[in-house]
């Protein structure tokens, strides 16, 4: 995974960035596929690559959830609107936290994941976290057969500090596994303006290689497409 400025320096900015309230009914479509997908439902879950923690602020609703995310400066951002959340830091390709829940959730992190070896060690980590008859979703942003370059603007204003963003993504090289975003961030903090420029590099993969990757991990797999046109894989281990 590479590093990212919004991820590590500019973490603190994360929920000016992107806000929670944004994420309502994002958060109410993968509460409704854990609560669906297995009998009984779930009541444990755990997220890796939680970020600042906005998904979880709505699931925890339904779900007792563990938290764990590579950045330290993410993590904290999601203790102060999760603090009833256990959160850990920690890696989703290598991380062990020597138990199992009734349900794993991988959302957008997954897309830093650039090869297919790490691919693979990250959906190893769904699998030995989720108890047999549990269910794993990954919800990637892209799939090769989908992915279509874009532009994007957001931001807001807080109390104390503004933010605005536009970001770029393409694939630079089709014949690899990965793609490039490019983000400008504009921030305002009382009269102080900044500038910074951050890329993203994201991985690619096409939709063969996950359902190859999750069957030879042992998952039995099925996908959904959600409202906003993704591919969703709901795994379930036997």
């Amino acid at each position: 995974m590479t590093a990212t400025k919004l991820y590590s320096e500019l973490a603190e900015w994360w929920p000016i960035f992107s806000a929670k309230e944004d994420y309502a009914d994002e958060a109410a479509c993968f509460r409704d596929i854990f609560l669906t997908a297995v009998t009984p439902p779930p009541k444990t879950l755990v997220e890796f690559g939680s970020g600042g923690g906005n998904n979880a602020f709505y699931l925890k609703r339904h779900f007792a959830m563990t938290l764990v995310d590579i950045s330290p400066g993410m993590v904290e951002v999601s203790r102060t609107i999760n603090p009833e959340c256990e959160h850990f830091v920690g890696d989703m390709r290598s991380v062990r936290l020597d138990r199992v829940f009734d349900a794993v959730f991988i959302h957008d992190a997954i897309m830093y994941i650039t090869s297919e070896e790490d691919l693979r060690r990250a959906i190893e980590t769904a699998y030995v976290h989720v108890k047999p008859g549990g269910v794993a979703l990954l919800a990637p942003d892209f799939l090769r057969e989908t992915f279509e370059p874009s532009t994007e603007e957001g931001g807001q204003d807080g109390e104390e500090r503004a933010m605005r963003w536009q970001s770029w993504t393409f694939d630079p090289d089709p014949s690899d596994s990965t793609i490039v975003s490019h983000f400008v961030y504009m921030m305002k903090e009382q009269d102080r303006f900044t500038v910074e420029h951050d890329v993203h590099i994201c991985g690619l993969f096409a939709r063969g290689v996950w359902l190859r990757l999750l069957e030879q991990t042992g998952f039995q797999v099925r996908i959904v497409v959600d409202n906003y046109k993704r591919d969703l894989f709901i795994a379930l281990k036997p």
